[in-house]
């Protein structure tokens, strides 16, 4: 008896640490929790995404017609167009018409341009549908004759190229934080994934090349698994491959904070005006907004393209982590500039994309009275919200305490275990607090 209690009470001190240590990114449940899977939590996600009145309208209507589309305050879908005709059809189907002078196409080739131009480190722009505009940034690394060379190449291509400083550099996020660690640096896991026959976290290519080894904890004692497949530069995905090839109980579940977590229930591509939220390991959950599709960052280990822009903010060691609104997966937290004192520029990859290209489904919710979760739409009508709670572990932490505490069930002994637990997690707790802020201090310089 006294060897099974003592088997409750290691087991209960664990998943409390845990759950003080997930403050953002997926739950990583097979490596860290170590609960047995269970394929009756979630199910691949299979269908395609589903679209938006306004991405089908700009869909049916035509690149040299529209010029994007968002969402207004109030929800409802917006789509940019260069002629009446297209504004009438724009009308009659619901949705609001703003008449613009450029196209896609024309938005298009000016990036094209700016990509052709040479590189500078820095640097990013993106397709500002609201403005009608290509914004072109450039950090405070970069130099005034690069900028003075790039702002040529702008004014070359004509007056829908807006340039603009930026406080901060834009630097990759991978330094500075829990859940997953390796030699590589810090990172915070996304989504978890399947190809149906192994399961694998879906992070940031950024975070480690193919053959990183990742543990949950900085001792390298507690191996989650092992870095393939990524994508980085051009793009900025990766898969981390449990190494049991099962992410368990709760792989539906991101964590966004004091042992909370938010079911993901499908996946989509993000509108700009959405209301989203983002979840990482040092700066936990943040809100904000899409500002922009289709952004290229020049970091300087590389360029990336086709990244998510929004004005939610971001630390070293939120790399990885998962970008979502309402339960559905929009993106992995790729880089950006400032932080969440001073607020600043995030970029996102998309997961639709990451997901295709590396032929896995998301591993989501399943819905009460069904066989698995279906379609959602994007979280872009009114105020947008995480998602439906649930705990970030596996097992309910909280009604072991209880039982481990209620004297009908145990003898006193037992009542001064469960103090001397609570004393452990407090420990834990404030350890990785200090642990947490150390990171932060030391990777500042490289912040901005």
């Amino acid at each position: 008896m006294r060897h099974a209690r003592r088997r409750v009470v290691r087991r209960v001190t664990r998943l409390a640490a845990v759950g003080g240590l997930l403050l953002g990114g997926a739950m990583v449940t097979n490596a860290v929790a170590s609960e047995p899977p269970d394929p009756s939590i979630g199910v691949p996600y299979s269908a395609r995404p589903a679209k938006s009145m306004g991405t089908d309208l700009v869909s049916r209507l035509g690149t040299s017609r529209t010029a994007g589309s968002w969402v207004d305050s109030a929800g409802r879908p917006v789509v940019a167009v260069t002629d009446e005709k297209a504004a009438d059809e724009v009308e009659r189907a619901g949705a609001r018409a703003k008449m613009v002078r450029h196209s896609m196409s024309d938005l298009k080739s000016a990036t094209a341009t700016l990509r052709s131009a040479p590189r500078v480190p820095g640097t990013a722009w993106a397709l500002d549908y609201k403005s009608n505009e290509v914004v072109v940034r450039g950090d405070s690394t970069v130099s005034a004759s690069d900028w003075s060379r790039l702002t040529d190449v702008a004014e070359g291509i004509g007056g829908f190229v807006r340039m603009e400083r930026t406080e901060g550099t834009f630097t990759a996020r991978v330094n500075g934080a829990q859940p997953i660690l390796s030699t590589a640096g810090r990172c915070s896991a996304g989504f978890n994934v399947t190809d149906g026959t192994t399961d694998y976290i879906l992070t940031a290519g950024h975070c480690g090349p193919d053959g990183s080894v990742w543990f949950a904890d900085d001792r390298g004692r507690d191996q989650v698994g092992t870095s393939l497949k990524g994508s980085f530069p051009g793009d900025d995905y990766s898969l981390v491959k449990y190494d049991s090839g099962r992410a368990g109980e709760g792989a539906d579940v991101v964590a966004v904070g004091d042992g909370k977590g938010v079911r993901i229930t499908g996946v989509a591509d993000a509108e700009v005006g959405q209301k989203i939220f983002r979840s990482g390991s040092t700066s936990g959950l943040r809100e904000g907004e899409v500002t922009a599709l289709n952004a290229t960052v020049n970091y300087p280990e590389g360029t990336v393209t086709g990244l998510i822009e929004t004005n939610v903010c971001a630390e070293p060691g939120d790399s990885g982590g998962p970008m979502f609104a309402d339960g559905i997966a929009l993106g992995v937290t790729s880089g950006g500039s400032g932080d969440c004192t001073a607020g600043g520029t995030t970029f996102f990859q998309p997961v639709t994309k990451a997901l295709t290209e590396l032929g896995v489904k998301l591993i989501v919710a399943k819905q009460a009275g069904g066989t698995g979760a279906s379609p959602a739409p994007a979280a872009s009508q009114g105020a947008a919200s995480p998602g439906s709670s649930a705990p970030v572990t596996g097992e309910d932490v909280s009604g072991l305490l209880t039982r481990l505490t209620d004297p009908r069930n145990v003898g006193p002994g037992l009542l001064v275990i469960a103090g001397s637990l609570v004393a452990l997690v407090a420990t834990r707790w404030i350890r990785a607090e200090q642990d947490r802020k150390a990171y932060r201090q030391y990777y500042s310089a490289t912040w901005g």
